[in-house]
């Protein structure tokens, strides 16, 4: 049976004489320290290709102590998200159906193979509060390697600091100071598997293509996540459709330094999935957004069941739209747009030479066009017009976002913050003009349905379209 859990931790290189330092201080009052010795032998699998270490995915077969079994770590903003399955019996090594299942989308096709096997020493420091909740596992490893094939791989020492069910981001900040002073260093490899296979990205030489590359793939492993939840019932389509506007943002934004059809394509492909998934968001927004404002009207201003006839209605249209993303997963279209990705991410099609310097100008020029046409639309009437505005500025602020290494900090923050605010301002413009048509086909409906009443969608008609008009004013109230 698959178990699933949130992992937290940092990860810091050290020498092979580090001294491990004392953990009186990250003791909470009353709490304790237990510290045990395990030896544990994980086999890892990939595609020939190392897809998965591409994004940031590991998949391992782990014996040795009480974590015995099948594990998947999938990215998960800051965390991980690990998938667990039981060994299973006798000498079965063959990654599990299941596992096979989640990853299709990861491995494009690839087939999964052992590709290296790591033997860990461990000595776990088990940090506990007065009420014996873990808040954290500081474990001291030994790492030696041996590579498909029977040749020996590196050797070395690291410490990981991981959050336990009582543990907060403040241990995991102190617990670093503490090592850091004691001589560890924050951790050059994301996995034990990518150092293991002595890993060496090919890094561009151009500073700014390096910019480009790194911001990109943050979005592909993002999309590849939610492929990868969306397949085990979960919901990521929100961070999924932020990364994939992050990638289109990228390609309008900065699309004179791409090759104009593959550029052109990508988008195009990406835009057709974040259609499909933005079905399933609205609804979900929506839902939430009108439960929230029948909570706020008198009781006796709902007049019928409007709160059943909102949920079940946009549930229903919701589930419908879930199945054909679903459909889509394993559909020829959507597995061309992962290898699209995939490629992207090998090399992208830089058409010319891109500096730093070009990348900022273009970022620059994109924050002007959001400001203009945010000027010029709440000087208007027409909603299609801040809409635009508003994705402008979301383009605006993710360029920033791409640039901000090589801005200044201040500025750079200055500029997103400025960005993020017209955004979101416009955000709710255009939520509520979204709801308030929504609630005049829902209220028509009802209105012409026995035994219900459109007088109280009549209301939230209203709330919404002030909503909408307080929004426009806001709007045009925001310093540029």
């Amino acid at each position: 049976m698959e178990s699933i859990q949130t992992e937290r931790e940092d990860k810091f290189d050290v020498d092979e004489d580090f001294q491990l330092p004392s953990l009186t201080s990250l003791v909470p009052a009353d709490g304790a320290v237990v510290t045990s010795e395990t030896h544990l032998v994980s086999e890892y699998f990939d595609t020939t290709g190392q897809d998965l270490l591409r994004r940031g995915i590991t998949v391992r077969r782990r014996t040795g102590d009480a974590d015995n079994g099948w594990h998947a770590k999938v990215p998960a903003d800051k965390a991980r998200t690990e998938i667990r399955l039981p060994l299973g019996s006798g000498l079965h090594t063959a990654v599990p159906d299941e596992l096979i299942e989640v990853l299709r989308g990861a491995v494009i096709g690839g087939a999964l193979s052992a590709v290296a096997t790591l033997t860990t020493r461990r000595m776990v420091h088990t940090v506990s509060d007065a009420d014996g909740g873990v808040v954290a596992e500081i474990a001291d490893d030994e790492v030696s390697v041996v590579l498909i094939g029977g040749a020996t791989g590196p050797r070395w020492r690291e410490v990981e600091v991981e959050l336990g069910l009582a543990g907060s981001e403040s241990f995991l900040k102190k617990a670093g100071k503490v090592l850091r002073a004691a001589g560890a260093r924050p951790s050059a490899h994301p996995s034990k598997l990518h150092r293991a296979l002595s890993v060496v990205r090919e890094i561009p030489a151009a500073a700014g293509v390096r910019l480009l590359t790194d911001y990109l793939d943050e979005q592909v492993q993002a999309i590849v996540a939610g492929d990868v939840y969306l397949r085990r019932g979960l919901d990521p389509i929100h961070s999924t459709r932020v990364a994939i506007r992050r990638y289109r943002s990228t390609l309008r934004v900065f699309g004179s330094l791409f090759e104009d059809e593959s550029a052109a394509h990508l988008e195009s492909e990406l835009s057709w999935y974040a259609n499909i998934l933005g079905e399933v968001r609205d609804r979900q927004v929506q839902r939430a957004r009108f439960a929230a404002a029948l909570r706020e009207l008198p009781p006796e201003w709902v007049l019928g069941p409007v709160a059943a006839r909102i949920e079940n209605d946009l549930l229903a249209e919701q589930i419908r739209y879930r199945e054909s993303a679903m459909a889509e997963l394993d559909g020829d279209r959507y597995l061309a747009l992962l290898t699209m990705l995939s490629a992207w991410s090998r090399g992208l099609p830089i058409d010319g030479e891109v500096s730093e310097k070009v990348l900022v100008n273009l970022a620059r020029k994109a924050g002007k066009k959001a400001i203009d046409r945010t000027r010029r639309a709440v000087r208007g009437t027409d909603d299609e017009a801040l809409h635009r505005a508003r994705k402008a500025s979301k383009r605006a602020r993710y360029a920033a976002e791409l640039v901000d290494p090589a801005v200044d900090k201040k500025v750079s923050k200055a500029n997103i913050k400025r960005y993020r605010t017209i955004q979101e301002v416009l955000g709710e413009h255009q939520d509520a003009v979204i709801a308030a048509d929504i609630v005049r086909r829902l209220g028509a409906r009802a209105g012409s349905t026995a035994g219900e009443n459109g007088f109280t969608f009549g209301l939230l008609f209203e709330r919404e379209r002030r909503a909408a008009e307080s929004a426009r004013e806001q709007a045009g109230n925001l310093e540029f």
